[in-house]
């Protein structure tokens, strides 16, 4: 057997060993991927006194860099929870907008709120707020609901500092800011079309009802809320700042004296740690929570990090291998070959790793582990360009692997029946229209 191709073999065996101890035995992601290194190791050939060392290479080289902007950003979104920042937020924008534009209020509170938040815990903390909004608007829950959804899934995968879009910025060595800016201006599209737009064709169609009760929460006084703009302001600032080091760089002077304090603090780190201990203050200790109260909250907000973690470590720890084992060569050489947009292709292996094995984080990290050897061979490419059109593929296609699938289904309370046609609809288009904006994109910045 042509070498080329017994390499490739391996690879796919691997990918399918991850699937199936996924799906079939239901064996953690961390675990699965860990599995597949040793798999690849072991089938290629690899020394042994190397293997060990890639994968800690690998793990440690992606977990370095985002451990801590994990923490920081689960503390700002803590912080968020505890003030009633997403209420302000929702009822502000409805009193400006009007409660016929109820789904397009959602899906900006969404947009923001999904910025320093996991997608789970986005859901958990606007689905309360979704089923009052729907209540005091009559608007259609679906239309409403998908308004909220496809904001939240969609930051979820291609705005940093959320972390599979870090991760893969971290891993295509993208500027950061670069990649929230174009994960923005990509994002704003694909949430407007298959959220309140595609959830107005569908309302009457795919109608349902929330669980039991239909607004569980008791709206907060006005006076217990923190303001609207000092919500705004904590929420958006780690993005104005990395943004911000961004667009100085690349109008300034290099050799300015004011340069190195630039890079300092639009560094990842240096921003959410400024904007962490900004929300405490402003959305937590301001708001009557004692030190005390504010060291328990912290250390909730870091305990679902553990999981999350240990599988953007393992990933890493696969894409390494990936390179370290030869693959990487031999997928640069025959991707390559097949003469296609590397950010197409970049969409297209996202979404197809998405599709069969769910998470949308395993499916970036893996595709990044793909497309990196490719990248050599287009050095005039801007990478944060490749790792938004990742985040576009994961965010399609989610079904009944995965976990987010049947979380979104059990909170809003949406029939096994219907959910293909809302969610996984949704998801697909929101992907689609991210790709295409990703293209246009390229295309304006001679790309």
């Amino acid at each position: 057997m042509d070498h080329s191709v017994a390499m490739l073999s391996v690879l796919g065996i691997a990918i399918l060993f991850i699937i199936i101890l996924s799906i079939k035995f239901r064996i953690h992601a961390f675990i699965s991927l860990t599995a597949a290194c040793f798999l690849i190791a072991f089938a290629t050939g690899m020394p042994l006194n190397k293997i060990g060392a890639s994968i800690e290479t690998g793990m440690g080289g992606t977990l370095g860099f985002l451990a801590p902007i994990l923490a920081l950003g689960a503390i700002i979104g803590k912080m968020m929870e505890i003030s009633g920042g997403a209420e302000k937020l929702s009822r502000t924008l409805l009193k400006l907008m009007g409660q016929s534009k109820a789904a397009w209020a959602m899906m900006i509170v969404a947009y923001i709120c999904g910025i320093p938040v996991f997608l789970q815990v986005g859901i958990v903390l606007l689905t309360p707020i979704l089923f009052c909004v729907v209540l005091e608007s009559k608007q259609p829950l679906v239309k409403v609901a998908l308004g909220m959804l496809t904001s939240l899934t969609v930051v979820h995968c291609i705005v940093p500092p959320h972390p599979a879009a870090m991760a893969i910025t971290l891993a295509l060595k993208a500027d950061v800011g670069k990649v929230i800016f174009y994960g923005l201006l990509v994002g704003i599209p694909a949430s407007v079309i298959a959220g309140p737009l595609f959830g107005g064709l569908i309302a009457k169609k795919y109608d349902f009802q929330p669980p039991d009760a239909y607004c569980k929460m008791e709206p907060t006084p006005d006076e217990k809320l923190p303001p609207f703009g000092i919500t705004l302001f904590t929420i958006l600032l780690p993005l104005l700042l990395m943004i911000g080091k961004t667009i100085i760089e690349l109008v300034a002077d290099k050799n300015a004296p004011y340069m190195p304090w630039v890079s300092f603090v639009g560094s990842p780190i240096t921003a959410l740690f400024l904007a962490a201990i900004l929300s405490y203050y402003l959305m937590g200790y301001k708001r009557g929570h004692s030190l005390a109260d504010l060291a328990k909250r912290t250390e909730s907000a870091m305990g679902p990090m553990a999981t999350i973690i240990l599988v953007i470590g393992a990933a890493g720890a696969f894409n390494r291998i990936i390179l370290d084992s030869g693959i990487g060569d031999i997928l640069k050489s025959v991707l390559t070959a097949i003469h296609i947009s590397p950010l197409i292709m970049a969409w297209v292996i996202a979404i197809v790793m998405r599709f069969a094995i769910g998470s949308a984080t395993v499916a970036m990290m893996t595709s990044a582990g793909f497309i990196t050897p490719v990248l050599i061979a287009y050095p005039a490419l801007d990478p944060a360009l490749v790792a938004v059109a990742i985040g576009a593929g994961a965010i399609g296609a989610s079904h009944v692997t995965d976990p987010g699938f049947w979380f979104v289904k059990e909170s809003m309370g949406i029939p096994m029946n219907k959910m293909f046609g809302i969610y996984t609809a949704a998801t697909t288009i929101a992907s689609v229209v991210a790709l295409i904006g990703v293209l246009v994109l390229a295309a304006i910045l001679g790309q």
